[in-house]
């Protein structure tokens, strides 16, 4: 029966072995590529930031920061989902997801992909 040493070193052996012969990916390779979606508000639609209280996602209560005119095109790489009851909005059709964009976020609605 091997001895609890002879095991550690096999299973060390192993690891290594393990971690030499996997590819190699680094963390400059994702931030490379930056975020270049697109989005084109659909209609006039107030960005805002979430409160200190509103957790991470905005609330249609939440401080206001900016419009987003009509036609004016905004990036955006990130969706916040508000799962409670006061994070659903009611302009742009309705919904509780929101598009995190430079200086807050908007109602998903608002806007389309270009």
């Amino acid at each position: 029966m091997p001895t609890p040493r002879c095991l550690l070193i096999t299973v060390a052996a192993a690891v290594l072995a393990t971690m030499l012969s996997a590819p190699h990916f680094t963390a400059t390779a994702a931030a490379a590529t930056p975020c270049s979606a697109k989005w084109t508000a659909v209609q006039r639609a107030a960005v805002r930031r979430p409160a200190w209280n509103d957790g991470p996602v905005a609330t249609p209560g939440s401080p206001f920061v900016r419009y987003l005119g009509k036609g004016e095109t905004v990036t955006s790489c990130v969706v916040a989902v508000g799962r409670g009851g006061g994070s659903e909005y009611r302009e742009c059709g309705g919904g509780s997801i929101w598009r995190i964009v430079p200086g807050g976020q908007v109602p998903a609605g608002c806007l389309k992909r270009k």
